[in-house]
């Protein structure tokens, strides 16, 4: 299954093993990997990357998407989930493009700045799924990448729609593969406080949950 999304049961797959989306090619990229669920400690820890501007946390948390990776596979450039400019300002770093570097540092991947969010999008916590699709689509720009396997970089992936959205700009841009590796997942099977209630209560709205 291209997404990896976890299903209360079989139903929603096709005898290949897809969902809906994937078969649809909704979902973009071709394949979708991540550390662990974004709970417990490991939320903890991304929150405070994020909200608290802990810019340090960078280096242990690529070292947990560097485990993630997956062995099987060969990329031949690492691309970062790109913020808009103004959101980028105000928070002073973007944590996927840290994210990136730092993880080109232990892989020898280049880092390529290949995608441009063209416009702002309202915060993608509390919109549905079929919301958060719209709300990002079009929203991102591919230089063209050629015949490039890339690696998609983000720090939570929620349901995908940013990283969606952004690899489909990519196939256009001419990738010829797309992965999403992130250092968390939201399993949204699980009963918790919401992603929303989270983000209000950092002070900050999500930006990069999916």
């Amino acid at each position: 299954m291209s997404c990896r999304s976890p299903f209360q049961n079989q139903f929603p797959l096709d005898s290949e093993g897809r969902c809906a989306l994937c078969r649809s090619g909704l979902r973009g990229y071709d394949a979708a990997y991540s550390f662990a669920s974004y709970e417990g400690v490991l939320r903890e820890l991304l929150n405070l990357y994020k909200y608290s501007r802990i810019r340090t946390l960078d280096k242990p948390l690529a070292s947990l998407l560097a485990r993630a990776m997956p062995l099987d596979e060969r990329f031949d450039a690492i691309v970062p989930v790109p913020l808009h400019w103004l959101r980028q300002w105000k928070r002073g770093f973007n944590q996927s493009e840290l994210l990136a570097r730092a993880l080109a540092r232990r892989t020898g991947l280049p880092v390529l700045k290949a995608l441009k969010r063209g416009r702002s999008t309202l915060t993608q916590a509390g919109l549905s799924n079929h919301a958060r699709r719209q709300n990002v689509n079009q929203a991102f720009r591919a230089r063209p990448v050629d015949g490039k396997r890339i690696l998609l970089i983000d720090d939570v992936m929620t349901t995908g729609s940013t990283a969606a959205a952004c690899a489909l700009a990519l196939k256009k841009a001419g990738a010829r593969r797309v992965a999403l590796l992130t250092v968390a997942r939201a399993d949204r099977r699980m009963p918790g406080p919401s992603l929303a209630a989270s983000d209000s209560m950092m002070g900050e709205s999500s930006d990069h949950a999916e």
